[in-house]
C-alpha cells in the first residue's frame, strides 16, 4: 500500500485505486480482481486458505486470552495490542510440529512463546518497574506467584509526572483453549506511596486448578495512581501502566 502526501488527502476511490484513512495516515492501494469465491475454491489458493484457517484460530484464542485477563488488561493497553497479540498467537500456531499444515493449533504449539508479551509498549514492564522480582508456577497445587523483595520505589520505578502511589498486579489463568473454560484468579498490592522509603517484601499469589493439563499463564505489572484530597485517580486513564505475561506454563 502506499502513503498518501501533499495537502489535499483523498477518501474513496478513484479508477482502480481506493484511497482511505487509518491510524499511520491516509493511504492507497490497488483495487483486487480476487474474489472471495474464488479464493475459497481455486486450487491455486490452497496454501492461501490453509494460512487463513491458522491465522483465524490464533485470533479467536488471542480473543480468548483477552476475555480471561480483561479485568487486569483493562487498565494496561495500548491501541495495537489486539493486533500484537494475534501476530505472537501466530508464531505459537507455527510452532506447532505435529499437525499437518491448516491444522496447526495453539495447544499443539509452543504456548511459552506468549512469556514476555507487553499489554502496553508504550510503557514496558522492564524499563518501568526495575525492582528485580521471582514469577513462579506450581502446576500441582495450582499456584502462580510473583515474589517481590524490598525495593525503594523512587529508585526503582519509572513513574509518570503525578504520581503519589502506585500498585503491583498479577493475574494467573489455566486456559482450555478448545472448550473456552479458565479459571483465573487476580490480585493486587494495597495502594503503596511513591516515595523514596523501603517497601516491605511483597508476593502476590493466584490460585487456579490443582494439576491443570491446560496452560497457566502468569501476569504481572504496575498502575501508577495520583491522590486528590483522598481519593485515587488512575493517571492518564492507565497510559503509562505496565503489564507482561512473565511466566507460561504449557502441557
Amino acid at each position: 500500500m502506499a502513503q498518501q502526501r501533499g495537502i489535499i488527502k483523498l477518501a474513496g476511490t478513484i479508477g482502480n485505486i481506493t484511497f482511505y484513512k487509518t491510524k499511520d495516515g491516509y493511504l492507497a492501494k490497488e483495487k483486487t480482481s480476487l474474489d472471495a469465491a474464488r479464493i475459497a475454491t481455486d486450487p491455486n489458493f490452497i496454501r492461501t486458505r490453509e494460512n487463513g484457517v491458522e491465522f483465524g484460530h490464533a485470533a479467536k484464542v488471542g480473543a480468548t486470552l483477552r476475555l480471561v485477563f480483561r479485568g487486569i488488561i483493562l487498565n494496561s493497553k495500548d491501541s495495537r495490542m489486539v493486533s500484537r497479540l494475534t501476530q505472537r498467537m501466530v508464531a505459537v500456531v507455527y510452532a506447532d510440529v505435529t499437525s499437518t499444515r491448516g491444522l496447526r493449533n495453539v495447544m499443539d504449539g509452543e504456548t511459552e512463546l506468549v512469556e514476555g508479551f507487553q499489554f502496553n509498549v508504550n510503557a514496558p514492564l522492564a524499563t518501568t518497574f526495575f525492582a528485580p522480582y521471582t514469577p513462579t508456577i506450581d502446576r500441582v497445587t495450582g499456584i502462580l506467584k510473583v515474589d517481590v523483595p524490598s525495593f525503594i520505589p523512587a529508585n526503582m520505578v519509572t513513574a509518570p509526572n503525578g504520581t503519589t502511589h502506585y500498585k503491583l498486579i498479577s493475574s494467573g489463568a489455566s486456559i482450555d483453549f478448545e472448550s473456552n473454560v479458565s479459571v483465573v484468579d487476580a490480585v493486587a498490592s494495597a495502594l503503596l506511596p511513591f516515595n523514596g522509603v523501603a517497601t516491605a517484601v511483597l508476593a502476590l499469589t493466584n490460585t487456579v486448578t490443582l494439576a491443570s493439563i491446560h496452560p497457566l499463564f502468569l501476569l504481572f505489572g504496575i498502575e501508577f495512581y495520583q491522590e486528590v484530597n483522598g481519593s485515587y485517580y488512575l493517571l492518564k486513564n492507565g497510559a503509562y501502566n505496565a503489564l507482561s505475561v512473565v511466566k507460561v506454563s504449557g502441557v
